[in-house]
């Protein structure tokens, strides 16, 4: 089948990986199918679009349903690629005419499988459906060109719907964010580009933004789940509450910074968080691998001789270095040192403008090392578990 992506791919890792479109795209193509074959009384096999990125596609329209009042469309998300939770979801849209006019206006709304917002600072108010700005102005594009080719004037009531969604929704950040009962239609470009690091960077700044927006000042963040079940075990928190940061710790501090944050508690496992004391701040390991490099260097500024350094130079894991450090006994001095590096690059990339408080752990050895005021600024989270 051609959509009009053919030929159209990012290599990484000496990869080709195909290009997609979003959910955005698939709720405006089957909006314009659903509103032409309700003009028209004849299914459309495909329609065309243009996506906010420039590029053209040819979509197939699947499962359609007409009416005497209504049209009902689909179109099949295609995420190229990219490993997208909404990936084969079909996306429907149902299109009914409303109230006669001077001019033709669209009255969107979301139906069974698309969220809504329930609390304050996204994109959409409260009580709205999770449609974000890009996809709404493409529904509403697409749909009032076939109204003008059909000379209607008058109202035009859509519903974008997603049977699956309720269940994919539960695999990503909406629950987080408080859109509640389905997915989102998202998509600034309309196109999916695979393995893309910004869309993450933007869901983890969205939910800080919202955060911010419900007042809080202060958060406690994790990498991923060995942090979130490290601070939860330890200090009696609520993971739910803990925001995980993935790779993205320098953008997740430029973030707290901008959008006018007092504090943060990161906490983090050696095997990340040592690349840190090194100034990097992007820790997956296709961007850097330092670790035994950085443990090694402070090692030897806490006093190892250099058969110590050369063994944990060999170790193919921080855990494994760390067993190494401890059994010399120099891992509470190489951690002290450890400890002042990292509070020292994520400090001066947040020019001094946020309290930070710091913990790094060990899956094997437990809590290696904290710094900053981690008691009362845990309390400032107000991340703790009730009752």
């Amino acid at each position: 089948m051609t959509t009009g992506l053919e030929g159209k791919y990012v290599i990484k890792n000496n990869k080709k990986l195909a290009f997609g479109y979003t959910t955005g795209t698939c709720a405006a193509a089957a909006a314009k199918a659903a509103t032409l074959m309700l003009f028209s009384r004849q299914q459309p096999e495909y329609v065309d679009i243009m996506t906010p990125k420039g590029i053209p596609l040819h979509l197939k329209v699947e499962d359609t349903r007409l009416e005497e009042d209504f049209a009902l469309c689909a179109v099949q998300k295609d995420a190229g690629d990219d490993p997208d939770v909404t990936h084969g979801a079909y996306i429907y849209a149902k299109v009914k005419l409303g109230e006669t006019g001077s001019l033709a206006d669209v009255k969107l709304d979301g139906g069974i499988g698309v969220g809504r917002v329930t609390k304050p600072g996204l994109e959409q108010a409260v009580g709205e459906a999770a449609i974000n700005k890009v996809p709404r102005q493409m529904i509403k594009q697409e749909v009032l060109q076939i109204c003008k080719e059909w000379n209607y004037k008058g109202d035009i009531l859509v519903e974008i719907s997603v049977p699956q969604g309720e269940e994919l929704a539960k695999r990503t950040f909406n629950p987080r964010l408080g859109i509640m009962g389905g997915i989102s239609i998202l998509g600034t470009s309309g196109i999916v580009e695979p393995m893309s690091e910004q869309a993450l960077i933007s869901s983890i700044q969205l939910e800080m933004r919202m955060q911010r927006n419900n007042g809080w000042e202060y958060l406690l963040i994790s990498p991923g789940n060995y942090g979130a079940a490290f601070l939860e075990e330890n200090f009696k928190v609520n993971r739910d509450k803990i925001l995980k940061c993935s790779n993205y710790v320098g953008e997740t501090l430029d973030t707290a910074v901008e959008l006018g944050y007092k504090g943060l508690v990161l906490a983090g496992n050696i095997g990340k968080f040592i690349k840190v004391a090194g100034g990097i701040m992007n820790t997956h390991s296709r961007n850097s691998d330092s670790r035994m490099e950085i443990l090694a260097a402070n090692a030897l500024k806490a006093g190892a001789d250099v058969c110590v350094v050369s063994e944990i130079l060999e170790a193919l894991t921080a855990e494994e270095g760390i067993g190494i450090l401890k059994k010399y006994n120099l891992l509470e001095a190489t951690m002290k040192l450890v400890m002042e590096k990292i509070y020292f690059y994520m400090n001066n990339r947040t020019y001094g403008n946020l309290e930070l408080g710091i913990i790094v752990f060990s899956n094997e050895y437990g809590e290696l090392g904290r710094i900053g005021k981690i008691d009362g600024l845990i309390v400032k989270t107000q991340c703790f578990m009730e009752g």
